[in-house]
């Protein structure tokens, strides 16, 4: 009877367990530091998901929940700076399954998380929704993975983190692929291991799908209107790596990580002009990885500017062809309403003084 009362606790304890969130959260600021607050101590703040889900709005332009607590709204006064009309409108949520502090210590004080604002998730949830308005919102996704990957998008991914890619002759996507760190160390990744092809291509999809992000950006700017857009995306590969070849492996992947996504945001800051506020958060749980800690309320995919319902994002192609139009339709416009100005004057000036215009319909001449 003992033994089965013994059991029944752990058995209970253990459900509790995966039903309750903990990690880490960076709220990072763009590079005029303008929409956060300075950190007053360097204690991470005590953060369920709903004020974070709830801070993520705010930053988006939007009122918190009803339900958020006074307690809640005072952690919200902590992190984000106190006039309500200067928000980014824009924000980059990217969550990291199996990733916990002791993987991200080091980096925290060289790295862009080192001027971020720091809280520690502590929820007896493991979901939270972000609320947003039915319209007025884009929402786009970096989980999608890419169709078609070659070995020559690995080679450019490399390129571009300043790496190298050797491709294998027998397989595509089996080969080396070799990044540089800050402190002059390589990582080396096996592709045709599966643990660190799984990492790898999931580290090309993120950065195909943000460069995408940037892309469909410059059409969202030009409308009238522009509306709050709010990136979301789930790591999974670092939780493959520890599952794999344990937290060693998993440290160097975050190193790379972090630098993927240093790169990552300066991009998104750069096309949205600094006007945008990453939120990283570190999801210690390694037995959910599907399960996302942040999820976006239906409500706001019905909005007609959601980009959750189309399917993949425009290539850069389709973008330019778009703008291209745009731009021919403005400087034709122009052209033709210039000419017409001109013709207008010309005409009006040498108009013969002897005809009863409506102009001198008064004046008469012999």
């Amino acid at each position: 009877m003992q033994t089965l009362y013994v059991f029944v606790v752990s058995l209970l304890l253990t459900f509790n367990s995966r039903g309750e969130a903990s990690g880490s959260v960076f709220f990072i600021d763009g590079s005029n530091n303008q929409y956060l607050r300075q950190p007053s101590s360097e204690q991470a703040l005590p953060m369920s998901l709903a004020e974070i889900s709830a801070s993520v709005s705010a930053l988006l332009g939007f009122a918190p929940p009803s339900t958020l607590t006074s307690d809640g709204s005072s952690k919200l006064n902590k992190i984000l700076k106190p006039n309500p009309f200067e928000r980014p409108r824009a924000a980059f949520v990217l969550e990291i399954a199996g990733a916990d502090d002791a993987l991200v210590e080091a980096y925290t004080s060289h790295s862009f998380l080192g001027n971020a604002v720091r809280g520690s998730i502590s929820s007896d949830s493991f979901n939270a929704d972000i609320e947003l308005p039915e319209s007025g919102v884009a929402v786009v996704s970096v989980d999608e993975p890419s169709s078609d990957v070659t070995d020559k998008d690995m080679i450019e991914f490399a390129s571009w983190l300043g790496g190298s890619y050797v491709s294998a002759s027998a397989e595509p996507l089996t080969g080396l692929l070799s990044i540089p760190l800050a402190g002059g160390a390589n990582v080396e990744f096996h592709l045709e291991k599966e643990a660190e092809r799984k990492f790898a291509l999931n580290l090309l999809d993120l950065y195909k799908n943000i460069r995408g992000t940037v892309n469909l950006h410059e059409v969202v700017s030009h409308d009238i209107e522009r509306p709050a857009e709010l990136t979301v995306g789930r790591f999974v590969g670092i939780h493959a790596l520890a599952k794999e070849h344990g937290q060693g492996m998993a440290k160097q992947g975050m190193d790379v990580l972090l630098a993927t996504l240093s790169k990552l945001f300066d991009l998104l800051e750069t096309s949205h002009k600094g006007q945008i506020v990453g939120v990283i958060l570190l999801d210690e749980r390694v037995d959910q990885e599907s399960a996302n800690l942040l999820s976006v309320e239906s409500s706001s995919r019905s909005s007609a500017r959601s980009m959750a319902e189309v399917e993949g994002i425009p290539s850069a192609a389709i973008i330019a062809q778009v703008i291209l139009v745009r731009l021919t339709l403005a400087w034709l416009t122009g052209i033709i309403l210039l000419i017409a100005t001109i013709l207008g004057v010309y005409f009006l000036m040498y108009m013969p003084l002897t005809k009863d215009t409506l102009l001198y319909s008064n004046v008469k001449l012999d």
